[in-house]
């Protein structure tokens, strides 16, 4: 018997309806970061058509929101049809932008499965399934992001808190995990496929959005007998968590904001061996994508500086190599009294060739030193500062007692602090 070679696609958080950063697309009608987005899923679409893969696996978050308009369903559902057309399967995992607000809605991926689109698998609940692509029968042990609502009505949940009940969830995806995976035929190839974060993980675009405030799972409950490759999403900075078996976050499709810039977008390639002994090896491969370029230029304007814009002008110059088509951060710290001095005209001319530009501001401000003696009003207390200014006032000195005393009760008041 020849070795037998399963060909599987990797990727995740595709996001699809971000438009940050983007502009009118006058060919399409589309926000110009949707057509970034659509590009790169076409890009990927292709590879498993032209390279003989066997199945895509998607790991969750199809979609910006849970709430897609039509038209980016139209969209995502054309490039899934190619797939199911050109006899590779596709396995969508639920992922947390994919679920409603609410039990018994339908997630943004499920109109897949209710249409019964041929070979398009759809999984929200946590399990073991078994696909069978044109190399033969894949095991794919599924954990979809797990809602906590699923949990509340459960008589030993309702009463904890948010730590605990994380802790709860935590538990239950690893019984999930060792129950399934026990029920693993070991003479079929394995993925487990899961949408999580995992410890350890390096966050990118998505840290501000639920990172912390979620259940996460140890490395080790991962890594498990039998299982050839892991594949994740929900983190969108690519990374390899370990080797044997590979455990890998793809990152998302493309950059999504600035936490991305350095981070190469693309998916995974992954080839599972079975031998004609009956043993199994795994190889992978990043595949990555063009995409749009973000990029951060600084500039820094001096007090002694006469021409401000120019410092600016010829900082942005040095770039000029990566303007083209890129989304541009300028970010510029000047002296406040500097700031009347831009030719803010000038500045905008000079990045027209970027395809989206942000200016961002830092204007310093001196340290006053009004109060006598080189004293700093940023560098006393309260109560010095009352005491500095009544020194310099020209209030009788009945009046001056007066006012430090109704002044002293108003700052204890306020800040809490007692005058020593």
């Amino acid at each position: 018997m020849a070795d037998k070679t399963l060909k599987l696609v990797h990727f995740a958080d595709l996001h699809l309806g971000v438009e940050t950063y983007g502009r009118l697309d006058p060919e399409t009608g589309f926000s110009s970061r949707m057509v970034d987005i659509l590009s790169a899923l076409d890009s990927l679409v292709d590879y498993a058509i032209n390279h003989g893969i066997h199945l895509v696996l998607f790991c969750g978050d199809a979609y910006k929101d849970r709430s897609p308009n039509p038209t980016q369903q139209r969209e995502l559902a054309r490039r899934i049809k190619r797939l199911s057309e050109n006899n590779i399967a596709t396995f969508m995992l639920t992922g947390n932008h994919d679920l409603p607000n609410a039990l018994n809605r339908a997630t943004a991926t499920e109109i897949f499965d209710t249409l019964e689109v041929d070979n398009v698998h759809v999984v929200s609940k946590p399990g073991l399934e078994q696909i069978n692509t044109s190399a033969g029968p894949l095991q794919i042990l599924s954990l979809p992001w797990l809602r906590r609502s699923n949990l509340m009505k459960m008589e030993d949940v309702k009463n904890l808190d948010m730590a605990s009940l994380f802790q709860k969830m935590e538990e239950v995806l690893t019984k999930v995990i060792i129950q399934n995976h026990a029920r693993l035929n070991p003479s079929i190839p394995a993925v487990l496929a899961s949408h999580v974060w995992v410890e350890g993980a390096r966050t990118g675009s998505e840290k501000g959005s639920t990172i912390g405030r979620e259940p996460h799972l140890m490395l080790s409950n991962l890594v498990q007998p039998g299982i050839d490759y892991v594949a994740l999403g929900h983190i969108h900075r690519r990374q390899i968590l370990s080797e044997n078996p590979p455990v890998v976050y793809p990152g998302s499709l493309v950059k999504l904001d600035f936490s991305d810039s350095d981070d190469e977008k693309g998916f995974f390639v992954v080839e599972i061996t079975t031998r004609d002994d009956g043993t199994r090896s795994t190889s992978y491969r990043f595949e990555p994508l063009p995409g749009r370029r973000f990029l951060t230029i600084s500039s820094e304007v001096k007090d002694t500086d006469s021409d401000p814009t120019q410092t600016i002008l010829d900082t942005i110059n040095r770039f000029s190599s990566e303007l083209d088509n890129a989304i541009v951060r300028l970010e510029i710290t000047i002296p406040q009294e500097a700031e009347g001095l831009l030719r803010d005209s000038e500045i905008r001319a000079a990045l027209k060739t970027a395809h989206y530009t942000t200016i961002a501001k830092k204007v310093t401000r001196h340290v006053r030193s009004r109060l006598g003696s080189g004293i700093s009003a940023e560098a006393i207390t309260p109560f010095d500062a009352l005491q500095a200014w009544l020194d310099i006032s020209p209030f009788s000195p009945e009046k001056k007692g007066k006012l430090l005393q109704y002044g002293t009760s108003l700052i204890e008041e306020v800040t809490g602090q007692i005058k020593q």
